[in-house]
């Protein structure tokens, strides 16, 4: 990647007064925080420039300052009208001349914004990028003094990003339709892989980028077992009173009935999702901005752009599907910099629910291998019997010490020694030439045969089937830790295939321990349950629909429900043990004498087909 280079910025005398005067005058900062002076300035001198900076740093100055510097127009690519409206309205209660055009606003008031924009009295201009690159719009723009143009969540340019936007991609032209005109662009969450696209993307392979630290230090970071949500949120909400909170939750419903439960616990909590009016959004969001001990039981759909310096805590009571979306929520807390916790409530089942909505997505089978390779980082993270601190940190490309403000250094887990294991995966991964995802490298540890695996002689390796002793779904999440701690480096642009890293030569030399959480010896709940169907590679998926679909058939004959004749729990076993006789399957959980007179050889021949 050919990136601009650029040391330092040294500005004419009368730029760099007005930057000062207008940081004071305007904004009200006597000083830069840590990382804005230099994007300001680079941005200043008209270099073409990528800030990544996490959530409460201030990137949203890094490009107003500098719009108002220049003069002119300014334009802001903005993905959400929500967000496009506050931050104008916090820009006109700054004096800024402010305005946004969007398909939220009555046609009149649109035209008449327009009007005021070819006058000259519009400073900043928010547009949707598809609105901004229509031929009209650019054309019309054309004709004015354009200031500079700012492309913010700029990570919805990129296909590794978490929140890829198809019409964020017409954005590359920018460069080319306003030539000589600064560009800038900005993101709180984008890894190595995404920053890289960005350039290319946007900026044809040179800007300058700077990626401020990532790291929260204030903010506590926390995982528990899921078991009983419900009871789980109002005890933890209800520790914490007359504060300030935001509750995540993955659904509508979900939204409702939690904020109903904390209402008649006596917390004065609002829900927030698109399912509401815009008036009653608006409304619960005023009140939560405004008033202090209010908590926001939310869906993702509040939160971006939101400013409130004071929220003590973010409550994950379901699991995000990627650690940049996480990061970005739990961003939301601690804004002041004093304490603030994040707890995310975890398990199996959540994660089953964010599978299927990827395996229902619409969308092409690379993009959804690059957000099936988010998800896994997600559970590396909630698997980690290492300071969780550092397994975030790690994921965007930054290096950090065990933190002591994570749960798992505050009480570390009982682990085991998983060294030989991890050895065996990593030869593995070697031998194979390093271009397999874990899923392929897990049904090569287990032994199982396919014409692919046979046509690439993989079948030969030396550790071929050396961990059929243990479940795919083991040796998976035995991979998800290897790439947790960065020991495995999961290439997005090959499709998540697997890469030894130096910790990962250093396992496999036997210089460095790994270990894993200790087995519990307690029954897999029934969100665990569910999760097998999940976590099976594609040919035991599939052998697992030829099983359901048999149970189906059976039990339409009877005339019964379909867990009648087995339960999902004993079909998952069969598909992963691939039992082969009636022994064999007598041994399967669930499958009874009387079972397996009724069923066995019907189940036994799919069993055996498959196989």
């Amino acid at each position: 990647m050919n990136m601009v280079s650029l040391t330092s910025s040294v500005l004419p005398p009368a730029i760099e007064a007005a930057k000062h005067a207008r940081l004071a005058e305007v904004f009200g900062f006597d000083r830069f925080r840590p990382g804005q002076q230099d994007v300001v300035d680079t941005v200043l001198a008209g270099v073409p420039t990528l800030a990544v900076m996490p959530t409460g740093a201030g990137k949203s100055l890094c490009y107003q300052l500098p719009a108002l510097v220049l003069g002119g127009l300014s334009i802001v690519v903005s993905p959400l009208i929500a967000l496009m409206d506050d931050q104008v309205n916090a820009l006109k209660l700054q004096g800024v001349a402010a305005e946004a055009i969007h398909s939220g606003k009555p046609r009149e008031d649109n035209v008449e914004i327009w009007r005021r924009v070819a006058r000259g009295e519009v400073s900043l201009l928010y547009l949707a990028p598809e609105r901004l690159m229509s031929e009209r719009m650019l054309s019309a723009l054309a004709r004015l003094p354009l200031g500079l143009v700012a492309v913010d969540e700029a990570h919805c340019v990129s296909q590794w990003g978490h929140s890829f936007r198809a019409e964020y991609l017409q954005l590359g032209r920018l460069r080319e339709v306003f030539p000589g005109i600064p560009l800038v662009a900005l993101t709180a969450t984008a890894d190595r892989a995404t920053r890289d696209d960005i350039v290319e993307r946007l900026f044809g392979g040179q800007a300058r980028v700077f990626v401020s630290g990532f790291d929260r230090p204030n903010i506590f970071i926390g995982v528990e077992d899921k078991k009983d949500p419900a009871r789980q949120i109002e005890s933890f909400v209800r520790a914490r009173p007359n504060v300030s909170g935001i509750v995540y939750r993955i659904s509508r419903k979900k939204v409702d009935e939690t904020a109903e439960r904390l209402q008649a616990a006596g917390v004065r909590a609002l829900p927030y999702h698109a399912g509401m009016s815009p008036e009653a959004r608006a409304a619960n969001q005023e009140v939560f901005l405004a008033e202090d001990g209010v908590v926001m039981v939310a869906t993702v759909a509040f939160g971006m752009g939101i400013d409130k310096s004071d929220v003590r805590y973010v409550l994950h009571a379901d699991a995000p599907g990627t650690l940049e979306a996480y990061y970005q929520e739990i961003g939301r807390a601690g804004r002041d910099g004093a304490p603030a916790e994040a707890l995310l409530l975890y398990s199996a089942g959540d994660i089953a629910t964010r599978r299927r909505f990827l395996d229902e997505e619409a969308s092409s089978p690379e993009r959804k291998m690059v957000e099936a390779r988010r998800l896994d980082a997600m559970v590396g993270f909630c698997e980690a019997v290492t300071c969780r601190r550092a397994v975030l940190l790690g994921y965007f490309g930054e290096r950090a010490k065990a933190c002591g403000a994570c749960d798992v250094c505050r009480d570390p887990p009982k682990v085991v020694d998983a060294s030989r294991s991890a050895q065996q995966v990593l030869r593995l991964v070697r031998a194979s030439g390093e271009r397999y995802g874990a899923a392929y490298i897990a049904s090569l540890v287990t032994g199982q045969r396919s014409d692919q695996v046979c046509g690439r002689g993989h079948d030969k390796l030396a550790e071929f089937g050396a961990g059929a002793d243990k479940p795919a779904s083991e040796w998976r999440a035995l991979l998800r830790q290897l790439v947790a701690i960065n020991a495995l480096h999961a290439d997005p642009q090959r499709y998540g295939a697997l890469m030894l890293t130096e910790a990962g030569n250093a396992i496999l030399g036997g210089t460095r321990t790994f270990t894993l959480r200790a087995p519990t010896r307690h029954k897999r709940d029934r969100h665990a349950q569910r999760d097998g169907a999940a976590e099976l590679p594609p040919a035991e998926a599939a052998l697992l629909g030829k099983l359901k679909a048999l149970r189906r058939e059976l039990a339409a004959e009877r005339g019964v429900p379909a867990y009648v004749i087995f339960a999902d729990r004993t079909l998952e076993e069969m598909a992963v043990e691939h039992p082969r006789t009636r022994t064999e399957l007598s041994g399967v959980k669930g499958v009874g004498a009387a079972k397996l007179e009724a069923f066995g050889s019907a189940f036994l021949r799919i069993l055996k087909e498959f196989s």
